[in-house]
């Protein structure tokens, strides 16, 4: 099989390259070289901005692939674009979507790849909406053969997936709980949430590489398991070896008086509970399983990030910030 991503190194991407290299796949990227030094050896890089159009264009002149797969587009118009340059060129156009793009609130807490796309709360999951309804178009009316991938909360071992975290990533929080100092958990840390690790999600995604009967579908891949923000939060505590000290505060008030992005985030997102119906994947693919449980992958998550000192990156602003917040909910509970 030949392939080109775009991207390709980030935390959904990156498993999915590393073993598509191990398989022998012929491989290519399209990636400004950013990260080229965790390449896997035998992937072959086309480097370049994929803004550039004449430039990706004149790259793969005299290529074509069976799959070419977008993981960075965000807005229609880069469809656009992708379409201009691999119309003709490939067997399958594979778009990763998101699962925030489902129906916010839901009727049904139980999700299907039928379950309505509308999301009021989140500029990025009515973006990518947009971007699913374009492609549905080329594919109807063109016969562009594309298939829609849609991942919930996916993980690596460069970043510990949260709730509330500030501008800077999720490091900050851990650095809390080493320190003894509390955290915020968003609502009563009882709902319901998915984490999937990017190594279940690339068997997921290899499984729809190539595969016939994924032409103009849509799927979702995510983890079976089932885990509350309070288990999810439990579970960092645990592998960074401390006990936590949970602070819950409504979604609604982080969200109106915060200077971060809490509407789209809590409230279009992560403040829902959700459970992933993956029947569909595996009808496509059916050896599809999610073998990592949160607790575990977690560790290994933690491990790595202590074990390196360049991905533990501090956030004072944000600190701050949950110092105010935290302070303020005590107090309001003193006055009650």
């Amino acid at each position: 099989m030949r392939a080109l991503f775009i991207g390709g190194t980030g935390t959904i991407s990156s498993a999915i390259t590393k073993q598509l290299a191990a398989d022998g796949c012929e491989l290519y990227l399209i990636n400004r070289g950013i990260r080229t030094n965790a390449l896997p050896e035998g992937v072959k890089l086309l480097q370049g901005d994929i803004q550039d159009e004449a430039h990706i264009a004149m790259l793969i002149k005299d290529l074509t692939f069976d799959v070419v797969a977008d993981f960075i587009a965000f807005e229609p118009l880069q469809l656009e674009r992708d379409y201009r340059l691999f119309k003709g060129k490939t067997k399958q156009f594979i778009f990763i979507s998101s699962a925030s793009a489902y129906q916010t609130p839901l009727s049904d807490y139980r999700i299907t790849e039928g379950t309505p796309l509308s999301n009021p709360y989140w500029a990025y999951s009515r973006n990518k909406i947009a971007c699913e309804e374009y492609l549905i178009k080329m594919y109807r009316e063109e016969g562009f053969p594309i298939t829609i991938v849609r991942p919930s909360h996916t993980y690596d071992e460069r970043s510990i997936p949260l709730g509330v975290h500030g501008r800077k990533g999720s490091w900050q929080v851990a650095k809390r709980m080493l320190e003894g100092k509390p955290v915020i958990i968003h609502g009563d840390g009882t709902s319901l949430w998915t984490m999937t690790h990017h190594r279940d999600f690339a068997k997921g995604f290899i499984g729809l590489m190539g595969n016939a009967h994924a032409i103009g579908e849509a799927v979702q891949i995510t983890s079976d398991e089932t885990v509350t923000w309070n288990q999810i939060y439990e579970a960092i505590a645990d592998a960074l070896g401390v006990k936590l000290q949970a602070v819950h505060v409504a979604s609604e008030l982080l969200a109106a008086g915060s200077t971060y992005d809490f509407r789209g985030g809590l409230l279009g997102d992560k403040a829902n509970s959700v459970v992933f119906d993956n029947a569909k994947l595996k009808r496509l693919v059916p050896d599809y399983v999610a073998t990592t449980r949160f607790d575990q992958g977690i560790k290994g998550t933690v491990a790595n990030i202590l074990a390196h000192p360049e991905l533990q990156v501090e956030d004072p602003e944000f600190d701050a910030w949950c110092d105010r917040v935290i302070r303020a909910v005590q107090e309001a509970i003193e006055k009650i």
